[in-house]
């Protein structure tokens, strides 16, 4: 028997439940709505025909008819009925099916949330049904959900060369979209006046705030919650730049593109790219750390001038004393706000820790002690554990006044967090400070693996996990889960503190190699899995690594070590290319070709590869062809014919990329390339060389042949599990159906080259599949679609720092000449409509053609 709350819509398009309290998320609520319209979806609200507060039998209708979870919370629990041991909002979490997609978005800052909401977030997050995640705005609230929503509708793509596998399942938000704001672990207290002063600064037309302080004087937290708090007011929010791992001035255009989502592909100064990805948003930058890379501060002026909408918020532990720059002096925690955060810290190692009439004045005296500086009360608060507050003030009071350790000439309350880090070392066994020492070679974090690695080398009596165990447990490590592997990370002055340590013992050189040694090891393990069924995984584990990747090339490239700085570099060329950083391992490269000394075989062919490939299409002389030709030769002097393949297929682009293609040459050149990755048995370089011969074919007009090729490529793909082969060689299939007169058969192979290269957030792929339909688009006369996609993809280029390089795409040819026939106007309009949509947006309209749904 049917059920009498049945939801339907005309055309019996997905259902989109929404759960949340109705006053406090009214504006989140109405995005939520657009953003399931937008997809053509139906949202299922009760504001849309239910009552307020529906009985349960209702929403358990409405639940069981939607086909997802979309909840939405915040700071309210919500009414609980009469009768009733649960709010509607818990009991309709309670009450989701289990097979239905959860989607779930909390929005922060949430300083009051109500208790039992806290409690039910808690489970939730635990809950391995649920995606889970952090919003600051409605605006970016709609882009997560176009986002997820879209991943949704590719996985229901239900045609036959579908590649949609649980290992290339999107995540596109972590590598597409901009570095969000981190969410810290525990509260901040004592700073609210401050929050409030920056926030008036911003508001009021300062575009460049500076927070000074000493290290360990809560500057970081403080930036992130200002800008929290302010990023309501920027259209595209707020984006977090860690600067902590970067040590060269030069560097800073490049972390604050990557940041941004900015490719540094080679082809242009990525200042460039920046001003161009920059100049029409309004967004708030946060730099953190900035005091290690002062040189660079004259950049950010000349970033503010080509960016009229972005505001920078930055934290250095001295002025950067460039023009517009106003400072903001972080001092330390008042009385009662330092005993307070002693309380909260204790807790966390103490849970039935309180402030008692014989305790009150000893914890006092002891935020005294520490002048209020939080990093030095946190490291003293996780000491409760073994020692009462007395015993605790008695043990400062006589170690901070005789350590001085060299910081004599530090500000006072840099003297204060030095001593106290060096107060607390003092309390750790001797292999407890040693694996501290040797732990400060990490950029960016490590795993529990790459510690031991470290931590251990030369010892095999090392038990690295029980060290490591304690060091958390003192706050001088940070413990975070990451795709259920354990990541951990210090503090920018606990790690220089390390560092000074390893230098003094004369032991740094000896743990930087071992550190190298771990990375290379690490790159090995990925370069096959980075070909086939591993992407995912290896693509994002790589990504939480990337700073200690450049740690370790900087270490190699510094001693001159050529041979294993190529072979890192090269074990990771797919990575490097997918994520756009070719660009930076063209300059490592660079290197040990203008050093003057002999170079081994191989690595002169990895090094004249990755310099010469980035540059195929600019090849006035043949010079570039030349030096690719010789890099395939010189692969082939040492055996390596995987190398030499490789090397084959630049030749090839470069050979083709002139004024006059020589078809015949590449033809050959990649027809030797086929062989020899089918006899290496590497299916990824055998499914591109499919693909290079099949666009020779195009060049040919054999365009049957072209189809035959990659057709093939396309399956030798799915069956390794090939995520960004597959895509490459669905985008190329897609124009050869196009030219062959079956446009639905293209507009399906682009909607999957979009799928793919959103799961690994390859930005120019997705480009490259939006441009493809909008031709589609534009040959059925469809002038909104096809402008907006278009408009979409050029601005994603140019948002990019890949729109200065070659395209292969035919999709202009498409739209003058709908152009031609449209009135006039519509597609201009359309188009700029499209460069202001977001990635998640042009996604998300790539894939909601009716016929997808």
């Amino acid at each position: 028997m049917s059920h009498p709350h049945v939801i339907r819509t005309p055309d019996q398009r997905l259902r989109i439940f929404v759960s949340s309290t109705l006053q406090e998320l009214a504006a989140e609520r109405r995005a939520a709505r657009t953003a399931i319209e937008r997809l053509h979806l139906a949202p299922v609200m009760f504001e849309l025909g239910a009552r307020p507060h529906p009985p349960r039998e209702l929403y358990r209708a409405y639940l069981e008819q939607s086909d997802v979870f979309l909840g939405l919370y915040w700071e309210r629990y919500g009414w609980v009925a009469p009768e009733e041991d649960v709010s509607g909002l818990e009991d309709e979490y309670n009450l989701c099916p289990p097979e239905l997609p959860r989607l779930l978005y909390v929005k922060s800052p949430a300083d009051n949330r109500e208790p039992r909401l806290a409690t039910l977030l808690a489970r939730i997050r635990d809950d391995d049904r649920a995606a889970y995640k952090y919003f600051e705005t409605p605006k970016e609230l709609a882009q997560l959900i176009e986002n997820d929503l879209a991943t949704l509708l590719a996985e229901r793509f239900d045609q036959s060369r579908a590649l949609i596998t649980a290992d290339v399942a999107s995540d596109a938000d972590r590598v597409v979209e901009p570095v969000r704001l981190p969410v810290p672990l525990t509260g901040l207290v004592g700073r609210d006046a401050d929050i409030a002063a920056i926030g008036d600064r911003l508001a009021h037309g300062t575009r460049l705030v500076t927070l000074v302080g000493p290290g360990g004087i809560g500057k970081s937290r403080l930036a992130i919650a200002a800008a929290r708090a302010a990023a309501q007011h920027f259209e595209d929010g707020a984006v977090f730049v860690d600067l902590s791992a970067v040590h060269d001035p030069q560097r800073v255009p490049n972390r604050i593109a990557q940041a941004l989502g900015v490719r540094d592909t080679g082809d242009a100064p990525i200042l460039d790219n920046l001003a161009t990805a920059l100049r029409d948003r309004s967004i708030l930058l946060v730099l953190d750390n900035f005091e290690q890379v002062l040189d660079a501060a004259p950049l950010l002026t000349g970033l503010l001038a080509a960016a009229p909408g972005v505001s920078l918020l930055v934290t250095s532990r001295t002025l950067l004393r460039v023009s517009a720059e106003q400072s903001y002096d972080v001092g330390p925690l008042a009385e009662d706000s330092s005993v307070n955060l002693f309380v909260e810290r204790a807790h966390a190692v103490k849970p039935d820790f309180e402030i008692t009439a014989e305790n009150a004045d000893a914890v006092a005296r002891v935020c005294t002690a520490l002048d209020g500086v939080p990093l030095a009360i946190e490291l003293a608060a996780a000491r409760i554990r073994v020692l009462s507050p007395a015993e605790l003030l008695d043990r400062l009071d006589r170690r901070l006044s005789v350590l001085v350790g060299g910081s004599r000439d530090l500000p006072e309350r840099q003297q204060t967090i030095r001593r106290t880090i060096e107060w607390s070392t003092q309390l750790l066994a001797p292999e407890q400070r040693r694996l501290l020492a040797r732990l400060g070679v990490f950029e960016g974090g490590f795993t529990l693996e790459a510690a031991e690695f470290v931590g251990a080398d030369g010892d095999d009596a090392a038990d690295v996990l029980s060290d490591l165990a304690v060091l958390v447990d003192s706050s001088l490590v940070a413990q975070h889960d990451s795709d259920d592997r354990p990541r951990f990370t210090m503090q920018a002055i606990v790690r220089e503190y390390a560092r000074e340590q390893l230098q003094g013992d004369g032991e740094i050189e000896r743990a930087r190699d071992a550190h190298a040694r771990y990375f290379i090891d690490l790159g090995a393990r990925a370069r096959l899995p980075l070909k086939g069924g591993g992407q995912r995984e290896w693509m994002q584990r790589l990504g939480d690594e990337r700073d200690n990747l450049r740690a370790a090339e900087r270490y190699l490239l510094d001693a001159r070590d050529w041979d294993r700085a190529a072979e890192l570099a090269f074990n990771l060329f797919l990575y490097f290319w997918v994520i756009g950083l070719l660009g930076e391992v063209r300059t490592w490269m660079d290197e040990p070709l203008e050093s003057g000394e002999a170079l081994h075989d191989r690595t002169r062919a990895v090094a004249l590869y990755f310099t010469r490939t980035i540059r195929f299409w600019k090849d006035p002389d043949g010079r570039v062809a030349a030096d690719l030709a010789e890099s395939a030769d010189l692969f082939r002097r040492c055996a390596d014919r995987s190398g030499e393949a490789m090397a084959q297929i630049s030749l090839a682009l470069a050979l083709l990329a002139g004024e006059r293609p020589d078809t015949a040459r590449a033809t050959d050149v990649m027809e030797r390339s086929l062989r020899l990755f089918r006899e290496t048995g590497d299916v990824w370089g055998e499914a591109m060389a499919l693909v290079l011969l099949g666009r020779v074919a195009l060049l040919e007009q054999k365009l049957h042949a072209a189809f035959e090729r990659f057709d093939e490529s396309l399956a030798l793909t799915q069956r390794a599990g090939d995520a960004v082969g597959g895509r490459i060689a669905a985008y190329h299939l897609g124009w050869a159906h196009l030219l062959l007169g079956s446009p639905e058969d293209a507009r399906k192979d682009f909607a999957l080259s979009v799928t793919l290269s959103t799961s690994l957030g390859h930005i120019e792929g997705i480009a490259y599949g939006l441009e493809g339909l909008a031709a589609v688009a534009a040959l059925a006369g469809d002038v909104e679609r096809a402008g907006r996609l278009a408009g979409a993809a050029h601005a994603l280029r140019e948002r990019s720092g890949t729109h200065n390089g070659p395209t292969f795409t035919f999709h202009q040819r498409y739209l003058d000449r709908l152009a031609a026939v449209a009135p006039a106007g519509r597609l201009a309009a359309a188009v700029a409509e499209g460069r202001e949509l977001s990635v998640e947006q042009a996604v998300a309209e790539a894939l909601s053609e009716p016929s997808l749904n």
